[in-house]
């Protein structure tokens, strides 16, 4: 059952989130961001090996300024999915989405919810999203976070505080959901979480280089 207290901090943050933005004014001092499509296509053994672009009524729906939606695969490893969705301002409706409401309109079902801490190669430990999701007999791993300004943030509704904040202190909204996936062979849930925390601990440090701090 919900922790009462957990549900009303969360419903004030959200509602805070929205009366602040409405108060604020719509113009941002946003540095550019470099393109997406620019991020690293080699990362810790594995290279990109396909795009999946999406559709106009997709992207519609996703409002996103930019996004990256790749495989990955090593020879050794296996494949990997990544996926970057780059927000240059939330101020005018179009806010991220957060995967836990999207993966199962697209068919697939949690079947373990955790928040996990990733060790960074620059010493920091971030928490980070653990999901695994099932479709029939196929299982993923999936981790995800928001990210932005030097954090990150696995918790959406600290990610919309810190958006309310960061518009405050720095006229910004801009921020970006990254999440990985991993398929699970042979039933080996702590192998696929392994091979996709790695990868994400280079990840994390790679769209900091992409997108404005």
């Amino acid at each position: 059952m919900t922790n009462p207290m957990r549900y009303w901090t969360m419903i004030a943050v959200l509602l805070a989130a929205t009366a602040g933005l409405g108060f604020l004014s719509h113009g941002e001092s946003t540095p550019p961001a470099k393109p997406l499509n620019e991020f690293p296509k080699d990362i810790d053994g594995y290279q990109a090996v396909a795009e999946f672009p999406f559709d106009a009524d997709t992207l519609k729906v996703l409002g996103v300024t930019d996004y990256i939606n790749r495989a990955y695969f090593s020879p050794h490893k296996g494949e990997l999915g990544l996926y970057i969705g780059y927000f240059r301002t939330q101020r005018t409706g179009a806010t991220i989405h957060s995967p836990k409401n999207c993966l199962p309109g697209a068919g697939w079902q949690p079947t373990i919810s955790n928040i996990e801490e990733l060790a960074l190669p620059d010493g920091r430990k971030v928490p980070v999203n653990l999901y695994v999701i099932r479709k029939d007999l196929d299982q993923q791993i999936v981790l995800y976070w928001y990210q932005s300004h030097g954090r990150v943030v696995a918790s959406e509704y600290w990610g919309k505080f810190y958006m309310v904040e960061d518009a405050i202190r720095l006229n910004r909204t801009d921020a970006a959901l990254v999440r990985i996936t991993a398929p699970v062979r042979n039933g080996d849930l702590a192998a696929a979480q392994a091979r996709a925390t790695a990868f994400a601990q280079q990840v994390a440090m790679d769209v900091e280089q992409v997108i404005p701090r």
